[in-house]
């Protein structure tokens, strides 16, 4: 196993006028190159985890405790240091797709900007590179390119939102719910890419989501959440098949079994 790229050591997200928790003390590493899957169903914390992470939570909110990355503690550096490691060092893909573009700017100046905001290209790498990442994404690059955000169904700003996050190639990549917006076949193709960026790379993904069968097809470990604790963990055959808290269990009850694993089980 590498040495961690990120650990979360007893993390606790409390409302700042009051003593009750939203997060309780919460442990939790990601490895370089490794997939960590984060599941658990809505408002079970696990956004609010990739939010503290981004210092990105609310002003009524306020977390403790430590998440080193790279042997820095990302809750004592000040809003100005932390900004400095968004986008390449760490990136994150976020549900709600809306709020990634301007709606009166194009995406693909939108885009160029962000890639030439952090990376020494002229204009035009960066737009061959938008042009690029977009036809990835299974979308009509030159008119994602062209058009402004009310002119796209929620699905293709999802993907163009998708295509810049990777645009910046993270060292960590946070995804929070990422195929919500799409359908199977698009979800399927964004997943695969992920897969690939991981490989080309070697970055980091903190996957989160409640689709457990996606979580058990490409994490390789896998940090189940209840009521803002970590109650279980391991792998993804462990958290399928070996599960201990009644939660994951409960979980587990919820994926419907293939057609063929019911006929070997009955054979």
């Amino acid at each position: 196993m590498t040495e961690p790229l990120l650990t979360i050591k007893e993390l606790t997200v409390n409302k700042t006028n009051e003593q009750k928790s939203v997060i309780h003390p919460i442990n939790l590493q990601i490895h370089k190159g490794e997939i960590v899957g984060l599941i658990g169903e809505s408002g079970c914390g696990k956004s609010m985890t990739a939010k503290a992470i981004m210092n990105l939570l609310p002003a009524q909110l306020k977390a403790s405790g430590r998440i080193e990355y790279q042997n820095k503690n990302l809750l004592s550096l000040s809003t100005k240091e932390h900004r400095k490691l968004l986008g390449m060092e760490i990136g994150m893909i976020f549900q709600d797709y809306r709020g990634s573009f301007t709606p009166f700017i194009r995406i693909g100046k939108q885009m160029v900007e962000t890639i030439r905001a952090h990376h020494s290209v002229s204009k035009r790498e960066a737009g061959l590179q938008a042009r690029l990442l977009l036809g990835e994404m299974g979308l009509d690059a030159d008119r994602i390119y062209s058009s402004y955000p009310f002119q796209l169904s929620g699905g293709q700003v999802q993907r163009a939102a998708i295509a810049m996050a990777l645009a910046l190639q993270p060292s960590l990549l946070i995804c929070d719910e990422v195929t919500t917006a799409l359908d199977v076949m698009s979800g399927e193709k964004v997943m695969d890419y992920l897969e690939k960026m991981r490989i080309e790379t070697g970055c980091s993904i903190l996957m989160i989501t409640h689709d457990l069968t996606q979580a058990y097809k490409l994490a390789d470990r896998i940090y189940v959440m209840e009521k803002g604790e970590i109650v279980e963990s391991g792998t993804p055959e462990v958290i399928r098949c070996e599960h201990k808290h009644p939660y994951t269990k409960k979980l587990c009850s919820c994926v419907l079994e293939l057609p063929e694993e019911k006929m070997v089980m009955t054979v």
